[in-house]
């Protein structure tokens, strides 16, 4: 089948030059952005009531850009002054990169993961009687708890946002060849949104091992998985799949 029209279920990358520039110059597709899902922010009554006392905690893990703008964020409605001292580790390259936005970067103790904390686990023993805390939406990543409880770390987490299932209403009546989703919330918004919807011809593309097993369940037929060695992003295998 000829593909003409993909919609990745995210919001518009900022970067004119991103990596879905070169599916539209080289295959003459329209891709288009949606966001399924979105984030909203706690309350600082609402971040209080866990009585999680940010004071208590020497070093902050940072999993994603939400939880960076958000522990921030919440530290300034609750009057926290974030000590210059405290440790950042950081889960990727882009996150703490963005950490630069509230911290002057070379003034403070940043470590950064390949995309995971494995990598780190020489510099969470070097701190293994100190506190951790780790600003999260309603769910952490099952891997994560699994990873920093083998460390035999102190650490604790405190939800500072949730995601929230946006309405997308406006799209009943449009199809797509593609459909590009990141996270088992994206699926699940689908759903949501279009409790009938019929799989048909459209091709499903996914992002990590969980929102594969999301779209399984809902007994969708996924053609396009990654990373995996041959495709390592997404835009790299939707062109993979085109070219095949």
């Amino acid at each position: 089948m000829g593909i003409k029209t993909i919609l990745i279920s995210q919001p518009e990358p900022s970067n004119h030059n991103s990596p879905y520039s070169k599916l539209i110059r080289k295959y003459k597709v329209k891709v288009y952005f949606r966001p399924f899902i979105h984030v909203e922010g706690l309350s600082a009554k609402n971040v209080r009531s866990q009585k999680v006392d940010f004071s208590k905690f020497q070093n902050i893990i940072l999993t994603s850009r939400n939880a960076v703008d958000h522990f921030f964020r919440i530290a300034e409605e609750m009057r926290f002054k974030v000590p210059a001292q405290t440790k950042y580790f950081c889960q990727s390259e882009a996150v703490a990169f963005y950490l630069q936005k509230y911290v002057v970067y070379r003034k403070r103790k940043i470590y950064v993961g390949n995309n995971n904390f494995n990598d780190l686990e020489s510099t969470f023993e070097k701190f293994i009687n100190e506190k951790y805390l780790v600003p999260t939406s309603g769910s952490l990543n099952p891997k994560i708890v699994q990873t920093l409880d083998s460390f035999e770390i102190t650490w604790d987490r405190v939800q500072l946002y949730k995601t929230v299932i946006s309405d997308l209403s406006d799209l009943s009546d449009v199809y797509y060849d593609i459909l590009v989703f990141f996270s088992p919330s994206g699926i699940e918004s689908l759903f949501k949104n279009f409790p009938d919807f019929k799989q048909n011809k459209t091709l499903i593309a996914v992002y990590g091992e969980t929102t594969l097993e999301a779209a399984k369940n809902k007994n969708l037929k996924v053609d396009i998985e990654v990373p995996t060695d041959d495709s390592p992003s997404m835009a790299i295998g939707i062109e993979n799949y085109i070219n095949k």
